[in-house]
């Protein structure tokens, strides 16, 4: 009876450390991998707080170009330009990235399954002379954590593998579509290009009729004012002429007042003087005394 006790114990012993090295594989496994989300996340963090300064730098640029003249502003512009286009080239091999690791996580899940599903019934079945003391559960557990770890592992290498093989083909697509990207934006600058000098052309075409209006009215008005210049000049000569005429007139009306004044009093001077028998003969008789 003590030697089969002895010999009963024996397997639980073994069973029990076993168990402890497999919570220790366990929680160095969760410390591992909590390790690796944690430097996945603060790459994650690194690339995000770099994409800020960049978008920041590019926006305090943009801002800081903006208070230049026509043709600085242009620049700045095209320069905030090229900035967006490199973004998006760099959103685009991003994207697929994460699409090529994705399609690879999705075929080497697919191809682990059956291999996995194996694994676990065999671990599943108890060894002989021992008792199944471990809950399906909890195997269950240990192998989707080993395959979630082998999984990590080969989706890496094998995005790593992918990426190298299509480093050429993923960099001439980018260049693709920045040129692309730049061939448009090329298109659009004209476009706004000749949208100014147009704008400009009408602008210029506005404000050479204005002056003309306005050089037209101004001429409408210096012309009147002329005429009304020499309507009046006219009025006053002719009114000058007038009064000379009737200055002249009254000048000879005076003469000829004065000649006829003279003329009478030479004639009544001749009377009292009796020259050329003016004067007249007196005559005398006598009357008879009765």
């Amino acid at each position: 009876m003590g030697r089969s006790r002895s010999r009963s114990k024996s397997p639980r012993r073994h069973h029990k450390s076993s168990k402890h090295s497999r919570k220790k594989s366990r929680s160095k496994d969760r410390s591992s991998s909590r390790s690796r989300n944690s430097k996945h996340v603060e790459k994650s963090k690194e690339r995000s707080s770099k994409s800020r300064k960049r978008s920041r730098s590019a926006s305090t640029s943009s801002t800081s170009d903006a208070s230049y003249d026509g043709s600085r502003r242009k620049k700045s512009k095209g320069r905030s330009k090229m900035d967006e286009v490199d973004r998006l080239a760099e959103m685009e091999r991003q994207r697929r990235v994460r699409e090529a690791e994705q399609k690879y996580e999705s075929k080497r899940c697919s191809s682990l399954l059956p291999v996995h599903y194996a694994h676990l019934s065999i671990m599943q079945e108890p060894l002989p002379g021992t008792r199944s003391a471990t809950t399906p559960s909890k195997i269950l557990k240990v192998v989707e954590e080993e395959a979630a770890k082998r999984i990590e592992l080969l989706v890496k290498k094998r995005v790593e593998e992918e990426l190298e093989k299509r480093k050429e083909e993923i960099e001439q697509e980018v260049a693709k579509r920045v040129e692309e990207a730049k061939r448009k934006m090329e298109i659009e600058m004209m476009q706004e290009l000749e949208r100014q000098r147009e704008q400009q052309r009408r602008e210029e075409l506005a404000r050479q009729e204005e002056e003309a209006r306005k050089r037209k009215e101004l001429e409408d008005i210096m012309a009147e004012n002329n005429k009304k210049i020499e309507e009046a000049q006219r009025k006053l000569a002719e009114e000058r002429l007038a009064m000379i005429e009737e200055q002249r007139k009254m000048d000879e009306e005076r003469q000829k007042l004065k000649k006829e004044q003279e003329k009478r009093v030479k004639e009544e001077q001749k009377k009292i003087l009796g020259k050329n028998n003016s004067r007249p003969k007196l005559s005398f008789s006598l009357k008879p005394l009765s």
